[in-house]
C-alpha cells in the first residue's frame, strides 16, 4: 500500500471513528484499513489511535498528524489537478467550496453558465458553514471558496473577485408596531455560520437580548420567517423571491443593512482550470448576471423601503 493510500485510510478512520466505517467509505476491506493504520503508526513511531469501547479515537499525536495528513492529501490532489489541467484546462477539475447561501442562491446560475461554455471541466461543489469551507481551503481540499471575507491567519490566499451582498432583517408581513426589537424572536443559523456570528454581534451592539431560536440551516431560518416564527438576519440573495412576492418584508433595524460582499478566494497558485472559472466570473460571464468584479471598489449604498421597528441603538 502506498503512503498516499495509508494516509487516506488514516484520515478516514480519524473522521469516521472506526475501522469498519472507514472501510465502507473507502470501499476496501477492514483488514486493509487496519494494516494501513498499523504501518503508518510504525513509520511515525508513536501511537496515533487508541480504542475507546467499540470505536477508535485519535491520540494527541494522532490528532496532530491527522491535521498534517489532510493537508498533505489536499496538496497531492491539488498538484494532480494542476498538472493534468495544464495539459488541457478544458478537461481539468475544479473543487469549489461555498457557504450555504452562496451555494444555494449565488452559484447555481454561475455554474450553469460556466459549464455551458466549458462542458468538459469536472466541477465539484461542496457546501458548508464558513468554518468548514475555510478549513477546506486551508487544507488544500478546495481550489476556490465563495464566502465572506477570509479569516485572519489564513495563509497563502488571494481574493480574486468580489460580489455585492447585503444582510437584511426580514420577517413575515404585519403591522409595524408588532415588531419589537427586544421581544420578537430571532431565528439563528447553526453554530459555525458566519451569519449567526454577525447576527449575535448585531444584537449585542444594540444592547438587546431578545428570545432566540436556532433552526440550523439557511433554508430553515427563511422558512421559519415565512411561517411567522420570528425575524432573521439573512442575505438578500436568499430572500429576493420572498421579498418580491410579499411573503417576507424587510424590517428597519439600526445598523442594517450590513454590506458583506461575497469573496472568491483561492491560493496564490491556481490550476489552469480554476483560472477558467475565475475568468468566467470576471470576463466571460454577463456582468449583470454574475455580478462579480475585481476587488475591491466601494460602490454607492443601495436604497430600500423597509418596515419600521421599535428598539434602541444608533441609526446608521
Amino acid at each position: 500500500m502506498t503512503t498516499t493510500a495509508r494516509l487516506r485510510a488514516f484520515v478516514a478512520v480519524a473522521e469516521a471513528g472506526s475501522v469498519r466505517l472507514a472501510a465502507q467509505r473507502l470501499v476496501v476491506t477492514e483488514s486493509a484499513v487496519s494494516a494501513a493504520v498499523a504501518a503508518l503508526t510504525r513509520e511515525v513511531g508513536v501511537p496515533l489511535v487508541e480504542r475507546v469501547g467499540r470505536g477508535l479515537c485519535l491520540t494527541p499525536s494522532g490528532q496532530t498528524y491527522a491535521d498534517y495528513a489532510r493537508t498533505i492529501l489536499g496538496l497531492h490532489d491539488e498538484a494532480l489537478t494542476a498538472a493534468r489541467g495544464d495539459v488541457d484546462p478544458e478537461r481539468g477539475r475544479v473543487r469549489v467550496a461555498a457557504v450555504t447561501t452562496a451555494g444555494e442562491h449565488v452559484l447555481p446560475t454561475v455554474i450553469a453558465g460556466f459549464l455551458a461554455h466549458h462542458p468538459g471541466v469536472d466541477l465539484g461543489l461542496e457546501v458548508g458553514t464558513s468554518e468548514q469551507v475555510w478549513g477546506l481551503l486551508s487544507a488544500h481540499e478546495a481550489d476556490l471558496v465563495i464566502a465572506g471575507r477570509p479569516p485572519s491567519g489564513l495563509d497563502d490566499v488571494v481574493v480574486r473577485a468580489v460580489r455585492p451582498n447585503e444582510l437584511v432583517v426580514v420577517a413575515a408581513p404585519g403591522p409595524a408596531e408588532d415588531f419589537d426589537l427586544g421581544r420578537t424572536t430571532w431565528l439563528l443559523r447553526e453554530a459555525g455560520s458566519g451569519t449567526r456570528v454577525t447576527c449575535e454581534a448585531l444584537l449585542a451592539g444594540l444592547e438587546v437580548d431578545p428570545p432566540q431560536l436556532t433552526l440550523g440551516s439557511n433554508g430553515a431560518v427563511v422558512a421559519g420567517a415565512v411561517a411567522g416564527l420570528g425575524a432573521t438576519l439573512v442575505s438578500r440573495d436568499a430572500v429576493a423571491r420572498h421579498l418580491a412576492t410579499g411573503e417576507l418584508v424587510e424590517v428597519t433595524v439600526p445598523g442594517t443593512p450590513l454590506r458583506r460582499p461575497w469573496h472568491a478566494v483561492t491560493h496564490v497558485r491556481t490550476s489552469a482550470s480554476t483560472t477558467l472559472l475565475l475568468d468566467y466570473l470576471l470576463h466571460d460571464g454577463d456582468a449583470t448576471t454574475t455580478g462579480w468584479r475585481r476587488p475591491p471598489r466601494a460602490g454607492s449604498p443601495a436604497r430600500s423601503t423597509r418596515r419600521g421597528v421599535r428598539g434602541s441603538g444608533p441609526q446608521t
